[in-house]
């Protein structure tokens, strides 16, 4: 598909993380204009110099996605930069506790509550009126394949994500005839550093092992592998996909 982003300007949150960073790398190889963005500031700006040295494009601005001014700011802050906001992918989150509900503290329920969905309702309250200022864009969250189904000690997490979905559709219905296209990717399990320190630990080994076992690719996602979805999504090669889910996920969700 080449550079078919060549040119536009592309937010994403959580750059720092797997996704982020290799979605990050994926989307400055087809041409955009980069915008990242996370909370720790160290790995966000690592993920902005790996753009830059492999001939991309890119610049870093640290936020915290649970303040709606700091989105605000973030958002102020790629129009300035590149004179407009074409695309968005929402993709910062924070995982699962894997506590049971009647474990979870509501600290903890809220915490992801804010960060995985109220968060992605703020970007999208803040992206449209910028992407409407020229002529419209397309914006892509990172929902889960647990936005469609449930898991043992992630209440909280399939939770939030099942309401991303639903934002997604909603945004979509709200925007689409503007020129605003949204939607949502559903990655299955991810080899991110996160997921590795997770299958890792022996508590948790036969879990993951058995969500393996749930992918009839009988593997786990690689990170580029969702930033090239992702790509397609943000590009015009998209153009009648609106308010969709999109599962990325190795036939999680088919089995």
């Amino acid at each position: 598909m080449g550079r078919i982003l060549e040119g536009k300007s592309v937010l994403v949150t959580g750059a720092g993380g797997g996704i982020g960073a290799a979605a990050s790398l994926v989307l400055g190889e087809a041409g955009a204009k980069l915008t990242l963005s996370d909370v720790a500031e160290d790995q966000g700006e690592q993920a902005a110099a790996a753009v830059r040295d492999a001939g991309g494009e890119a610049v870093f601005v640290k936020a915290d996605l649970g303040s709606e001014q700091d989105i605000e700011s973030l958002v102020a802050s790629a129009v300035e930069t590149y004179g407009r906001l074409d695309g968005a992918f929402n993709n910062a989150g924070v995982e699962q506790r894997n506590k049971p509900l009647d474990a979870l503290s509501l600290e903890e329920w809220e915490l992801a509550i804010r960060i995985d969905l109220t968060a992605v309702f703020l970007c999208i309250k803040h992206q449209v009126p910028a992407m409407l200022k020229s002529g419209g864009g397309a914006i892509v969250n990172t929902a889960s394949s647990l936005g469609q189904v449930g898991l043992a000690g992630a209440g909280e997490y399939v939770a939030a994500k099942h309401g991303v979905i639903g934002l997604t559709r909603a945004a979509g219905a709200d925007f689409g005839p503007q020129g605003v296209r949204v939607n949502a990717i559903l990655p299955g399990i991810t080899r991110t550093p996160m997921i590795a320190r997770l299958s890792e630990d022996p508590q948790l080994s036969a879990i993951f092992d058995k969500l393996r076992s749930r992918h009839s690719m009988d593997r786990f996602g690689e990170p580029d592998e969702i930033g090239q979805a992702v790509k397609w999504m943000l590009s015009d090669e998209a153009s009648f996909v609106n308010g969709a889910a999109i599962a990325v996920d190795g036939g999680y969700l088919s089995i």
